[in-house]
């Protein structure tokens, strides 16, 4: 026995033993061997424990050799898993026919990573269409529903720091993965964790390892009678993608052209930039009228060298150099996507000012433009108010529900996550119904359903019409917000967190809420402070004081923390952990006739839930910074 296997449990010595066997990868290899041979427990322990869980919609961490982070030989295993899910769903046969889209974006071995994803389906003779360089992630569903392919996967951490890297997984219907497709998967991977020689021979042959930088366009890639990628392809995608986009949610053509109001758009030293321009071209915009860009930040860059962390959610922080550039070209509005290009961010120019809108407020004015265009819309005009739907997350504003019971159209709420969202338009379509838009606070909006997850391109492009036509009849962003809360009710919402980097702490926090002292509902407190709570609904749990059974009507999730409490005088608080980041979130909304009320009221509930319920000094919790 090695003087490892001493000092490890049996479970630890296992896992580094198996991947020094299974790793084809030599640095990384070596890495764990030299670490084995130095007996560096410590060391090991955080590369290997805990494996990394395939959740919210497929896989997100650092970058780094192991089995707890992201590197080849977890992409090779992962990759390997969802192959044979896909296999024993939908048959061999079928998925050799129908095959894969797969997609990357511009961080470090993100194109590897693709590269060995589409390896893997080579190696079992599945078709595998791979772009031949950066795409945005809403390019990926979007692909696959227009070839029918069986899956997808978009390799990309999103917003997260440069160190991370992800592997988000779409199923045949363009939505991302839920239950119990991801449960199918995961343990798919595990039984399929041994490399399959055919796999690292195809591998070696058309994907030679070059660079970890994902930016570098390489040389051809040899020829495979099941792989598309070139250009023709992407580009064919694109033509596609825009085209379907102008069809659904243009409203000017005709006037486009002719548009003058700038707006400033950033990137965020992601992908955005070569898809924005694209879909703006066939919007019929006049870039050089309209287009002011944050040149240090418009062009891919891993390092992400301008910003902390990559998240224009973050806040007027993340947008410094954007507004500079707003200031200095005289644009009125910012618009920002997230390194991925699947989320927006807007803020305006208030009294010289600027203001970032919630995603909440964005959501607020996507609604009221699908609402007054859909009779506009050659698709919708001819459909009944009462066969609209909209959808949001449980933990977004209810202003769209609020909306609903005026207008008469259909609201849905659904889990956090658009995986959950996707899926509910999609649900809706297929019962009828026609899904109009959709929503989560974290600034992920689907305006229309050519695709089922969250677009930062088409809706960019809607909000850059909406901006130009707002400007031509003389109102503005924040006039229409106004707008929208004076008819139908004001609404305020705080969406913040607290780091929270154990997961013991978590289940402090959220046992204490269901193990309440004294007088309680089910162990659950009956107040928060001064405010009486009405009812309480705990995901985790499966329970729902609102109903006489006692029954969430919301699906059961067991591997997530969220109990959302809603009290007497209407307002709701939210608590819940993140599925990709290590944070514990809360949303408070309060609505009221004013936003003075709505916004003091709000004020003084959030300060009761976090001295109450969160206790941030009780269990360690770290403040997010604020701008």
């Amino acid at each position: 026995m090695s003087e490892i296997d001493s000092k490890l449990d049996a479970e630890l010595a296992a896992q580094v033993d198996q991947w020094i066997k299974y790793d084809p990868n030599p640095e990384s290899r070596a890495e764990i061997e030299a670490l084995k041979a130095a007996n560096n427990v410590a060391k090991l322990k955080e590369l290997f424990v805990p494996r990394i869980a395939f959740g919210t919609a497929g896989l997100r961490s650092k970058m780094a050799s192991g089995y707890k982070n992201m590197n080849e030989l977890v992409i090779l295993q992962t990759s390997q898993g969802l192959c044979r899910y896909m296999e024993a769903t939908f048959g061999k046969d079928v998925v050799r026919e129908r095959g894969i889209v797969i997609g990357y974006d511009g961080r470090w071995n993100s194109k590897r990573f693709a590269e060995l994803t589409a390896a893997v389906m080579l190696s079992q003779d599945v078709k595998v269409y791979l772009f031949d360089s950066i795409a945005c992630t809403p390019y990926v569903p979007f692909a696959l529903t227009q070839l029918n392919c069986c899956a997808g996967v978009m390799v990309t951490a999103s917003h997260n720091p440069k160190q991370d890297n992800g592997f988000k997984v779409y199923w045949e219907n363009g939505a991302q993965i839920i239950p119990p497709q991801d449960v199918g998967i995961a343990s798919s991977i595990l039984a399929n964790l041994e490399l399959w020689p055919s796999t690292v021979e195809i591998a070696k042959q058309i994907f030679p390892k070059t660079s970890r930088d994902s930016r570098a366009p390489g040389s051809a890639l040899p020829p495979h009678k099941l792989l598309t990628c070139t250009p023709e392809f992407s580009a064919d995608i694109a033509r596609r993608y825009n085209e379907e986009a102008v069809r659904t949610l243009a409203t000017s053509l005709d006037k486009n052209s002719q548009a003058k109001t700038k707006i400033c758009y950033t990137a965020m030293h992601g992908v955005g930039r070569k898809f924005v321009h694209s879909i703006l071209d066939a919007f019929k915009f006049d870039r050089s009228q309209v287009l002011v860009e944050t040149k240090e930040q418009v062009e891919p860059d891993p390092e992400f060298s301008t910003v902390t962390f990559p998240n224009p959610e973050e806040g007027k922080g993340a947008l410094a150099l954007a507004i500079q550039a707003a200031d200095e070209g005289g644009a009125e509005v910012i618009l920002a996507n997230d390194p991925d290009a699947d989320r927006l961010a807007v803020a305006v120019k208030d009294q010289g000012q600027w203001v970032m809108l919630t995603g909440n407020e964005i959501a607020a004015l996507f609604a009221q433009w699908c609402w007054l265009q859909r009779k506009t819309w050659a698709h919708t005009k001819d459909i009944s108010d009462d066969k609209f739907v909209m959808v949001a997350s449980t933990v977004s504003s209810k202003h769209l529900k609020a909306m609903a019971k005026t207008e008469g159209f259909q609201f849905r709420d659904t889990l956090t996550g658009f995986k959950w969202i996707g899926n509910e338009m999609l649900k809706a379509r297929n019962e009828g119904y026609a899904p109009l838009f959709a929503f989560e606070v974290e600034i992920g909006f689907l305006p229309g359903i050519m695709t089922a997850d969250k677009d930062g391109v088409r809706s960019l492009a809607v909000m850059t019409e909406m901006v130009q036509y707002y400007s031509s009849i003389g109102s503005s962003l924040k006039e229409q917000l106004a707008n929208f809360y004076n008819k139908y009710g004001h609404f305020k919402m705080v969406n913040s967190y607290f780091f929270c980097d154990k997961t013991e702490k978590l289940e402090a926090v959220f046992s204490a809420l269901r193990n309440w002292p004294g007088e309680n509902a089910d162990g659950y407190p009956t107040s928060c402070g001064k405010y009486k709570i009405a009812s309480v609904r705990d995901i985790s749990e499966g329970y729902d004081s609102a109903y006489e059974d006692k029954r969430c009507r919301l699906p059961q999730m067991r591997d997530s923390y969220m109990i959302t409490f809603t009290f007497e005088n209407g307002a709701t608080a939210t608590m819940r952990n993140s599925g990709t980041e290590p944070k514990l979130k809360y949303y408070v909304e309060c609505s009221a006739p004013n936003p003075a009320d709505a916004q003091a009221l709000l004020d003084d509930m959030t300060t009761e839930l976090i001295e109450n319920f969160m206790k941030p000094q009780q269990y360690g919790l770290i403040p997010k910074k604020v701008d």
